[in-house]
């Protein structure tokens, strides 16, 4: 039997009433109590370790969130501090399972990518993948990939990379396709976004899985599993529930052919009045889904070989 694919989520990630970026954990959490993935697992993390945020971002912005005095969403008080500590201690649990164990693990964080060194940005406070990422580092990690496939650029994923190469700590690679030039950067080697229509986005994605060079040397792919590029979700038209199923098929399958691990997060996904949280939490259900049903798929080729 395949080891249960453990996805970290904990009460503290959701604030009553907040935005979907830190209320929709909480509906995506109950859809898989209410209705399970076979072989997924939610699993309660443990808040972010200060001096781990303290090596990614500016010590003293952090000190400010935790005051409640900077961040996205600071009119929540202490709920949003223990909201943003828990999530993306979330982010860092699915990094250290999924280099412990191999195969997959997820968290139900989100609001990470667009967060600076030193201030919040686009509903991001903390950047939990990078934060992840240099804790993948810290365990032993020498290559780490960040997939970002939310519909906005990751351009605050991409600036903190180029700040901590400054420092000489290098090995955090990333690709990006989104469907919006928000937060938008200059590509460069290692870093890369791509903005494309509706039309052509799982050729694009294609392409950015494509241009990772040598991937079986890949020891970590941290995935920022955006749904915000649905149509139906803030983001383009032409992608539709089933080219998001596609896409995350294609990452995961990609991620198992080459040997990497994989730890996700949910990133975007906007609820409207047309289109419930439920309706997006259906679509983040995606994600595990197709982690668990390649997962499955690979251990019973692994057991059909030993035969």
């Amino acid at each position: 039997m395949s080891m249960k694919i453990p996805v970290y989520f904990s009460t503290a990630y959701s604030v009553d009433g907040g935005f979907d970026t830190v209320g929709k954990a909480t509906v995506v959490a109950r859809s898989l109590v209410d209705d399970p993935i076979v072989g997924v697992e939610l699993v309660e993390p443990r808040p972010v370790d200060l001096e781990l945020l303290r090596v990614v971002h500016d010590p003293s912005y952090v000190d400010q969130v935790l005051a409640g005095e900077r961040g996205q969403f600071t009119e929540h008080g202490p709920e949003f501090v223990a909201s943003v500590l828990a999530s993306t201690g979330g982010a860092v649990a699915a990094v250290e399972s999924a280099l412990a164990n191999g195969g997959f693990a997820g968290s139900l964080s989100s609001g990470l990518h667009h967060a600076r060194y030193d201030h919040d940005s686009g509903y991001c406070t903390f950047n939990g993948l990078v934060v992840g990422a240099v804790r993948a580092l810290e365990l032993g990690a020498t290559r780490v990939l960040i997939i970002d496939f939310d519909a906005h650029c990751g351009g605050g994923t991409a600036s903190l990379i180029e700040r901590l190469s400054d420092r000489d700590v290098v090995g955090i690679e990333q690709v990006d396709v989104s469907v919006s030039s928000f937060d938008n950067y200059p590509s460069r080697p290692g870093v890369s976004c791509r903005v494309v229509g509706g039309t052509d986005y799982l050729g694009a994605v294609d392409e950015a899985l494509a241009s990772v060079t040598d991937p079986e040397f890949v020891d970590l792919v941290i995935y920022n599993a955006g749904m915000d590029a649905h149509e139906n979700a803030g983001g383009a038209p032409g992608v539709t529930t089933e080219v998001i199923r596609q896409r995350e098929a294609r990452v995961f399958e990609w991620a198992t052919r080459h040997g990497c691990p994989v730890a996700w997060v949910l990133a975007g996904g906007y609820s409207s009045a047309r289109f419930p949280v439920d309706e997006v939490a259906r679509l983040h259900r995606i994600t595990a889904e197709q982690a668990a049903r390649c997962q499955e798929k690979s251990t019973m080729t692994a057991a059909s070989a030993t035969d």
